[in-house]
């Protein structure tokens, strides 16, 4: 299915929920061409598996094998790390913005806050810090990044 038309990637995802029913949150999540198959122990996630593996074959679903990863205790889909902890911030991520310079115009500090507003539920008072952030978008507002932002912009790098 050719992705650059209008329209496409919806029909492909409620084409791999309905292929899916029957499974979707019990043992299998998907996200687009992203399939997360889980179980609480290792036959289980074996059984699930082969449940998902046969109708990928009944349906003639065609998998990358070079992009599987099987029988993983914690791995990276959609920007965050999974794992039996939990969801984590993906710690590549943490990389990218922890070497970001500062923000030396408005399309800089517009980039810089979309990189950390993914991961705002891990930023402990994040809308407290980037209120100063915020507060240079406006459009009557001239860009002065002053002592204030740049504090707040180190910390939300640190966290």
């Amino acid at each position: 299915m050719p992705f650059g038309l209008c329209n496409v990637l919806g029909t492909f995802q409620r084409c791999m929920m309905a292929l899916f029913a029957d499974f979707l949150e019990r043992l299998v999540e998907i996200f687009m061409v992203d399939f997360l198959v889980f179980g609480d122990f290792f036959t289980e996630c074996l059984n699930n598996l082969e449940e998902v593996l046969k109708t990928c074959k009944e349906t003639q679903l065609v998998l990358n094998w070079e992009k599987c990863y099987f029988m993983v205790t914690e791995g990276i889909m959609l920007g965050y790390k999974i794992s039996h902890a939990g969801l984590e911030v993906d710690p590549t991520k943490i990389d990218v913005v922890s070497k970001l310079p500062p923000s030396s115009d408005l399309k800089a500090l517009q980039s810089f806050l979309a990189h950390v507003g993914f991961y705002r539920r891990f930023i402990k008072g994040f809308f407290q810090i980037v209120k100063s952030l915020c507060n240079l978008l406006g459009a009557s507002q001239s860009y002065i990044f002053d002592e204030k932002c740049h504090q707040a912009y180190q910390t939300l790098k640190a966290r």
